[in-house]
């Protein structure tokens, strides 16, 4: 079995994924910043980078690997940069394919900012001519909860917009099986997302029946959902990815419903109900 790179093994979703091919046997490389929290996993090999900015050290640390799971970057101005460095480096280094984890709707005129970040991740995959498979995720039940202040309040600009949130477990699951047989999916985007279209209301309502604490959504303008995380000190670009990915659910953008994770996976995805129900470490802050 070839090897595969896999970035993001100390992060939420890249952990997950390199977790799963550990249980399968699949030989990979984790590619990491730091090795020392790089996890122990059976048959993987560490090695260090400092970044994908990092083009000497991303192509060192990729030889030898046929296909590269390459998680998205986080969130930076220079986001689309850092994946060129990675993919060129990718290429440079002997790589064949890529699997990258890229967002629902993934567009040059996306209505969500970063979903056009995306969109040129792709292009640049295509353009060195490398094998892919683009797992197109929806927005991440995970991050449900958190919509939602301590107060219990979900602001923003969706309007009555809906989604197919879909937990990382899911989208890992999804995955691990595309990496575990990669030349069955080549040249595939999949749109990885739920079974369950909820609106933010609807969100809110699950949330207040699992916690016990009532939470509501209000609806914002744009210029109110840019005044209110304002005081949030962050940067412009992330404020204005935060806005417009409410926007891209009033625009119908995030309004999809797929079967990719039952097909892939042999199991239905999960749903918020059930997520929340099983961590209740994610909703902590509305307990008061």
């Amino acid at each position: 079995m070839s090897l595969i790179a896999v970035t993001g093994s100390t992060g939420a979703l890249g952990g997950r994924v390199a977790r799963r091919l550990a249980d399968r046997g699949v030989p990979q490389r984790l590619v990491v910043r730091d090795a020392a929290r790089a996890p122990r996993l059976d048959g993987a090999e560490v090695a260090v980078a400092a970044g994908y900015h990092d083009h000497a050290g991303m192509t060192t640390a990729l030889r030898g690997a046929e296909t590269l799971f390459l998680v998205s970057g986080r969130e930076a101005a220079d986001r689309v940069d850092e994946h060129r460095s990675a993919i060129d480096a990718a290429a440079e280094a002997g790589v064949r394919r890529i699997v990258y984890t890229s967002f629902l709707g993934a567009a040059d005129d996306a209505v969500f900012t970063l979903g056009r970040h995306h969109a040129q991740t792709e292009a640049l995959v295509r353009d060195r001519g490398l094998a892919f498979t683009f797992l197109r995720d929806s927005m991440y039940l995970d991050f449900v909860p958190f919509f939602a202040s301590a107060a219990g309040v979900i602001a923003g600009p969706g309007g009555d917009g809906r989604a197919a949130y879909v937990a990382r477990d899911d989208v890992a699951a999804v995955a691990a099986a595309v990496l575990a047989d990669p030349d069955a999916h080549d040249g595939r985007t999949y749109d990885v997302t739920g079974d369950e279209r909820l609106g933010l209301a609807e969100a809110a309502a699950v949330l207040t029946e699992v916690t016990g604490r009532a939470v509501r959504y209000e609806e914002e303008t744009e210029a109110e959902a840019y005044a209110s995380r304002a005081p949030s000190g962050a940067p412009d670009f992330e404020i204005e990815g935060w806005v417009t990915s409410y926007q891209a659910m009033a625009a119908g953008e995030l309004d999809v419903v797929t079967d990719v994770v039952e097909t892939i996976t042999g199991r239905p995805p999960l749903r918020l109900r059930a997520f929340l129900e099983q961590d209740r470490e994610s909703w902590a802050h509305l307990r008061g």
